[in-house]
């Protein structure tokens, strides 16, 4: 709905917010001149680096990088979509947005359907309270739940007779009920959808009722129940526990996924406020979209049966497409017969934190349950295991991440000592690690366009070089333009370079993803001397020629002179800085 909204206006709300009383209403902000500096409320750090300039109208963080204008902020750091920060904002600034006829009918349809589940929450919360919920509550108190927990969660009781959230409802309230599906009139008659359970809100990311799961307390068919899909509830994209999980934690780091609603609410009972649940029965690109839109690392906390690494595989499966470089996720798999529920009850939350914090990174789980049921010292079993992960790892995007995979599916299916098979022994704790081996260090290639890049980055005075290697060549067309803008600047060195891309509108536009896809990022030497040797491949043979000699093992740096030393330094790039 966000085209609805006219740019105009964006721009006038804009202008209108004060940036740093917005940001100062949610984080401490300390006076710098004619700016404010504070630490950073979307990475942790000890020192402030986030900074925010009122008069520009934009803040810039040098540690994470995060940066952008007032929208931006509502929506990272309130968790909101684009149209939820507008109104936000706007009314803060006594503004109303002027959506088209079209738009604001289809809002306040909404609203009339949220305010109707908001009605039956209340009322299965209040019958939750009353002598009929007195089973519910005794059920809910045997697994271990308290009144504060209950009353965050928003849990209730929908009574057993057939219709009595329908009857208590108001007539105008009657019909957005059938149409959300907590009340049914499929055969001619109204009739309560969830009848003798105990009932999970799902609220959205304003904490507004969008649907129901409900537990049956009797011996129904179906354990569990949720609401049919409706104009506000979209099933494979809304995340159960998400909106109790920021309201607990403000500077969400990471989300611990596990399969149930008594999973999630079990870990907060805890104090383990980051578990969140997918709805339906797989965690579907979706729902994990939806998750990474909130954070970049996610826990996948599966039931150490068949079923739960059957979960664990689709989960990975489905992860892969999207999994860029900068996403860490890791799987947790429980001992067999226990869940996230039982087994903290049991162990206690300390002990369950150490195993969230052991957790396996994907790639491990990968080749973990790939290399299965091989014996990697004989050759077929390592064409196998290649037939195995070869196509799964041709679902990543390309990235460090899926290059460094790649390489180590190549040395697993050359390895004829089996060292992953060695390697892989269970910590008791859902991961692997009690034994470890030297792992190879993987060298991943970067393109020489971002090799120039980050030569330009770390030696600026290099532009005019670089720059005309670049007019012979279209393929350094990033490292042309970025070279390029800083002979414009006539920026000199490094200090003055990061300065200018923190404060140059157009330079943030240009070059703000320049470095997105890079992992890992060569030493200042290595950068450099690749950089060389495009410039000048000849040149560099003999810098290198010339390095060897001056390290000589027949000479320690004690037998330099100062003229050598000097040399030394100019050759290896260094300088007084």
């Amino acid at each position: 709905m966000s085209g609805l909204i006219p740019q105009r206006f964006v721009e006038d709300l804009l202008d209108r917010v004060d940036l740093a009383e917005l940001i100062g209403s949610r984080i401490t902000l300390k006076k710098a001149g004619g700016n404010y500096k504070a630490r950073c409320p979307f990475h942790d750090e000890k020192t402030p680096s986030f900074n925010v300039r009122p008069d520009k109208g934009f803040y810039h963080c040098f540690g994470c990088g995060a940066h952008g204008d007032a929208i931006s902020f509502v929506r990272e750091f309130d968790g909101l979509g684009f149209t939820d920060a507008v109104e936000e904002l706007a009314r803060r600034a006594g503004m109303e947005v002027p959506y088209d006829q079209s738009a604001r009918q289809e809002m306040q349809q909404a609203r009339t359907l949220t305010d109707a589940l908001d009605y039956a929450s209340r009322f299965y919360q209040s019958a939750l309270k009353g002598q009929q919920g007195e089973f519910a509550r005794d059920y809910l108190k045997q697994r271990g739940l308290d009144d504060s927990i209950i009353e965050q969660y928003q849990l209730g009781y929908a009574p057993g007779t057939g219709t009595a959230l329908f009857d208590s409802a108001s007539k105008d309230l009657q019909g957005p009920l059938i149409e959300t599906g907590a009340v049914s009139d499929r055969y001619g008659r109204p009739r309560d959808l969830f009848r003798n359970r105990v009932m999970f809100p799902i609220r959205n990311s304003r904490g507004r009722t969008i649907a129901f799961g409900g537990r049956t307390l009797g011996d129904d068919k179906a354990k569990y129940i949720n609401s049919p899909e409706s104009d506000v509830f979209h099933k494979s994209r809304e995340i159960y526990g998400l909106y109790e999980a920021k309201q607990s934690i403000r500077q969400l780091d990471r989300l611990l996924v596990v399969e149930g609603y008594m999973d999630v609410i079990a870990l907060a009972q805890n104090g383990i406020h980051f578990a969140v649940a997918t709805l339906g029965t797989a965690t579907n690109q979706d729902s994990l979209s939806a998750l990474l839109k909130q954070v970049r690392h996610l826990v996948f906390c599966f039931d150490g049966d068949q079923a739960g690494y059957r979960a664990a595989d689709k989960a990975l499966e489905n992860a892969l497409e999207l999994l860029t470089d900068g996403l860490h996720l890791q799987f947790l798999m429980m001992p067999d017969g226990e869940d996230p529920d039982t087994l903290v009850r049991k162990e206690g939350p300390d002990a369950f934190q150490e195993r969230i914090n052991g957790a396996t990174p994907l790639s491990r789980y990968l080749f973990n349950r790939q290399s299965e049921g091989l014996d990697l010292t004989l050759p077929e079993d390592r064409g196998e295991l290649k037939a195995r992960v070869e196509p799964l790892l041709k679902k990543m995007p390309r990235s460090t991440l899926r290059d460094a995979m790649w390489h180590e599916m190549l040395r697993l299916c050359g390895n004829s000592r089996g060292d992953w098979q060695n390697r892989r022994q269970p910590n008791g704790k859902g991961g692997y690690g009690e034994r470890r081996v030297q792992e190879q260090r993987i060298d991943v290639k970067l393109s020489k366009d971002t090799q120039l890049c980050l030569a330009l980055l770390e030696a600026p005075d290099m532009a005019s070089e670089i720059a005309e290697l670049c007019r012979s060549s279209r393929q350094y067309r990033q490292a042309g333009q970025f070279a390029g803008w800083i002979l414009e600047q006539a920026i000199k060195d490094r200090r003055s370079l990061v300065r200018e891309l923190a404060t140059d509108n157009r330079a943030r536009e240009q070059f703000y993803s320049l470095f997105d896809g890079i992992e890992h990022i060569p030493a200042r030497e290595q950068t450099l001397a690749g950089a060389r040797e495009m410039l000048n491949p000849n040149r560099e043979v003999a810098r290198k020629q010339r390095l060897a000699s001056l390290l000589s093992e027949k000479r320690s740096l004690a037998d330099l002179s100062a003229e050598e030393r000097q040399e030394l330094k100019a050759l290896t790039g260094q300088n007084d800085d």
